[in-house]
């Protein structure tokens, strides 16, 4: 029987037999639905975004993260042009680029070019998803021995500080442990809306609750392949302690200012680690400061790595991941730091451009 399709085994030029291809084979849920969501991204073709501007759109991702292999793969020869597509273009450029800067006044803009909710949906899910898979490439090339241009250490991005939500809740100003709502710009999809069946699928995963999952649930295939892809990564035994898995997770959130996200692993990490104030002490990092700053030798060696893999480009380099190996980290290890930081670009993205956090109200005062 034939191998499924790897895009990414093939772009990195991952050898089978070697102990990267046999790392990959043991997080076979990661791997197959991150393949999975490329696979629904880009067989759906509908109005609400076209194939030929999933393509072009996917390309352009791929130059501003400076993949220049996967830009290869989604360049087609006939680029779009219409001032429907250009709104999504400039959208694309702010959350590839900028994604902290994200506003409801550029969801409003793409309505008014034309938008459908499940077309801007699907365009934040696929800016995000090239800027995940983007960095998971940089980070499987760097396994597979690849030098990249390297930064020695990465700093804390810059946050939202408004003190209301758009619908004037409290908003957060600092990064924080505390459990946090978060509200969208763009309206959830009313549970009724969906089918039994899609119903069903949201019950299983948890998510019939939550605003965030009903509302990337207007393109529901693509949710539950990168729900899929997410408990491929962080929920599988051996490799990676869960608290340095969720460490990474955090570690990516400040460096694109993501509060809600840093919240919710900081708090996981903090759990499971039994570490709260070192944990704390990330999160208490100024913009512009580094990241990995007063940390053991152990967690400063992952959040310098990490911290590179997620600004943009990325910049990794093979002597932060000598100095992890010197601390004995395995292959498959460092595999799923890699996926878990990877992982949070995309997860970033959607948090940052489809709403915001707010402090509910039980834990104010």
């Amino acid at each position: 029987m034939s191998q499924p399709f790897d895009l990414l085994a093939a772009l990195a030029d991952i050898d089978p037999a070697s102990e990267l291809a046999q790392a990959r084979a043991e997080r076979h849920a990661a791997t197959q639905h991150t393949q999975g969501s490329y696979d629904v991204l880009f067989s759906q073709d509908d109005e609400d975004l076209p194939l030929a501007e999933r393509f072009a759109l996917a390309a352009q991702v791929a130059a501003w993260h400076g993949a220049s292999s996967l830009e290869a793969h989604y360049r087609q020869p006939d680029q779009p042009n219409n001032a429907r597509f250009a709104a999504g273009l400039a959208f694309a450029e702010l959350l590839s680029l900028h994604p902290v800067d994200a506003a409801p006044q550029h969801i409003e803009t793409l309505q008014t070019a034309g938008w459908s909710p499940r077309g801007i949906v699907t365009l934040a899910q696929l800016i995000a998803f090239v800027s995940f898979q983007s960095r998971l490439l940089a980070g499987l090339r760097l396994l597979n021995g690849e030098e990249t241009a390297s930064q020695p250490h990465a700093v804390a991005g810059k946050w939202h500080d408004a003190p209301l939500t758009v619908s004037g809740k409290t908003a957060l100003t600092a990064f924080t442990q505390q459990e946090l709502g978060w509200e969208p710009w763009l309206a959830a999809k009313p549970l009724q809306e969906f089918s039994a069946e899609e119903q069903a699928t949201l019950a299983k995963f948890g998510h019939s609750d939550s605003d965030y999952f009903r509302l990337l649930g207007r393109n529901q295939p693509l949710l539950e392949q990168r729900t899929l892809t997410d408990k491929g990564i962080f929920y599988t035994a051996g490799g990676l302690s869960r608290a340095e898995r969720e460490l990474a997770a955090t570690v990516v959130s400040k460096v694109n200012g993501c509060i809600y996200c840093a919240s919710v692993h900081a708090r996981k990490a903090s759990q499971l680690s039994k570490d709260e104030p070192e944990v704390q002490k990330l999160l208490n990092v100024a913009p512009g400061a580094e990241l990995s700053h007063g940390q053991s030798a152990r967690w400063a060696a992952q959040i310098d790595l990490v911290a590179t893999l997620s600004i943009t480009p990325a910049a990794t380099s093979l002597k932060q991941l000598q100095a992890l190996r010197a601390q004995g980290f395995s292959t498959l290890e460092l595999l799923d730091l890699i996926q878990s930081a990877a992982f949070f670009a995309w997860a970033n993205r959607l948090m940052l451009t489809l709403g915001e956090p707010f402090l509910p109200e039980h834990t104010q005062g």
